[in-house]
């Protein structure tokens, strides 16, 4: 039950305990045949009756103000508690209104918190494949990289750094060699049975037969002078009078092949060591006929594994192949370009090891095996090159 309601009947009920000051009388049926036989009233009664009817009619105008005056104020209460609960639903309305509108933006937020996270996801997924695809890339290249030190290695344990007591280099260290081929290297005469007996010794015992060698070398002092200041602080800079030279006679010469544009990238993959070179499959070329001028065959036409080399233009048999940096570019090679690329290599490997402080040796064995690399190079830009290439 409202409020409202329940101040509307005490007051009714405060109403209703109050006096009433005249009551109703009421009339006794009438006769009209009775009523035409009455006398008619006197003066006395005709008074008390007025009096009577005046008295009930004044006490209906107050029951009758009563009511109207209860039902005005009834009237205002009602509109009262219809205006406050009017108001009431108002504020339910906007309250549920602004409720609403959180909803809306809690969902329009949670929607694109959804898409953030789910782009986000994406995204972490390209990343990682595109790291892996990278850490496999760079897997692959630390191998070849790997293979490439452990070839150079090899290379340099040849050249007997540090010579051990148990296995010295005689090549390095001449004071090690027998009295008889020093004495046939300093140009004196040996008796021609005396070396085919010493020979046979040698093969009897197991031991291997140096070849005779009957080169003669001298310094050059303009050279050696060179060397020796590039010696004192080793670089790699062009600018050094040893390494202009090299250039000019040597390094030049030898990479200049007939596509000039890939041979001055093959010399800077060079100067930076990050040129490789591998070998080939013979399934992966094309089977060709190419003449035999062309291949130095015998006879007419005749079928072979060739293919275009990428440095001299001609077809060959290219067994192997170079790549220049990180590129994933491969360049097949023709064996008198490989080499002449490899001579190159060599040369620049044993600078390296001397300018990084690996090379222990006297500076008059370093100077000559720098000129023996250049004799490679030399020989390799005339075309020469060992058969197993």
């Amino acid at each position: 039950m409202w409020r409202g309601q329940a101040q509307f009947e005490d007051t009714r009920q405060h109403l209703q305990k109050q006096p009433v000051v005249g009551q109703w009388k009421p009339l006794a049926p009438s006769n009209r045949g009775q009523e035409l036989q009455q006398p008619e009233p006197s003066a006395k009664d005709s008074a008390g009756g007025d009096e009577n009817q005046s008295v009930a009619q004044l006490n209906v105008s107050r029951l009758r103000s009563s009511s109207v005056e209860i039902r005005e104020k009834g009237s205002e209460f009602l509109k009262e508690e219809l205006h406050r609960a009017q108001k009431e639903l108002k504020l339910k309305d906007e309250e549920c209104e602004r409720l609403s509108k959180v909803r809306e933006q809690l969902e329009q937020e949670l929607e694109e918190l959804t898409a953030s996270l789910f782009e986000e996801a994406h995204k972490m997924v390209r990343e990682a494949n595109t790291k892996q695809a990278a850490s496999e890339k760079q897997l692959r290249e630390a191998r070849g990289k790997i293979d490439m030190l452990q070839a150079e290695v090899t290379a340099l344990k040849t050249l007997v750094i540090t010579s051990t007591p148990s296995s010295p280099n005689r090549e390095l260290h001449p004071q090690l060699q027998s009295p008889s081929k020093a004495v046939f290297r300093k140009g004196h005469g040996r008796n021609k049975s005396t070396s085919s007996a010493g020979a046979a010794t040698a093969a009897s015992q197991g031991l291997p037969v140096e070849p005779v060698s009957s080169e003669f070398k001298e310094v050059d002092s303009i050279l050696f002078a060179e060397f020796q200041a590039w010696k004192e602080s080793p670089t790699l800079d062009k600018s050094s009078s040893f390494l202009e030279r090299i250039y000019q006679e040597d390094v030049g010469p030898c990479l200049d092949f007939t596509k000039h544009e890939l041979s001055e990238l093959i010399q800077a993959a060079v100067e930076q060591n990050t040129l490789t070179i591998e070998p080939v499959a013979t399934q992966a070329l094309p089977v060709v006929k190419v003449s035999a001028i062309e291949c130095g065959g015998p006879n007419g036409f005749r079928s072979q594994i060739v293919t275009k080399c990428a440095l001299s233009g001609l077809s060959r048999a290219c067994r192997h192949r170079i790549k220049l940096g990180d590129s994933g570019n491969y360049y097949y090679i023709s064996p008198s370009c490989r080499a002449r690329i490899t001579a190159v290599c060599n040369f620049f490997t044993y600078i390296r090891y001397i300018q990084q402080g690996l090379v222990r040796q006297d500076v008059e064995l370093m100077y000559w095996e720098i000129m023996r690399l250049r004799k490679e190079m030399s020989i390799a830009k005339l075309g020469f090159f060992p058969s197993e290439m």
